[in-house]
């Protein structure tokens, strides 16, 4: 025995590890796949989730639009500036 068993353990705990990630990457489904192999009333349940996650970013892209709109002028300003302000005509 000739010198430190140190790199024979350490290129052994690689080797494991190595092992491990492959074995897990082979053996793990990946998200489609495992939305398919799911029962239809669990597709529901996940598909109104998404809805409900969607739904919620939406409403907080809408919020964060609203904060950096400008506030100076009142909100019935803007739509009083295209407002018609003549009377239709008569027939």
């Amino acid at each position: 025995m000739s010198g430190s068993p140190w790199p024979r353990a350490l290129f052994g705990g690689a080797v494991t590890i190595a092992i491990g990630y492959a074995i897990m990457k082979a053996t793990t489904p990946t998200d489609q796949q495992f939305y398919d192999a799911l029962s239809p009333d669990l597709k529901r349940q996940v598909d109104a989730q998404r809805l409900a996650a969607s739904r919620k970013a939406a409403y907080a892209e809408q919020l964060k639009r609203a904060k950096e709109q400008d506030d100076t002028a009142p909100v019935w300003a803007e739509g009083a500036k295209y407002r018609n302000s003549t009377p239709p005509p008569r027939i």
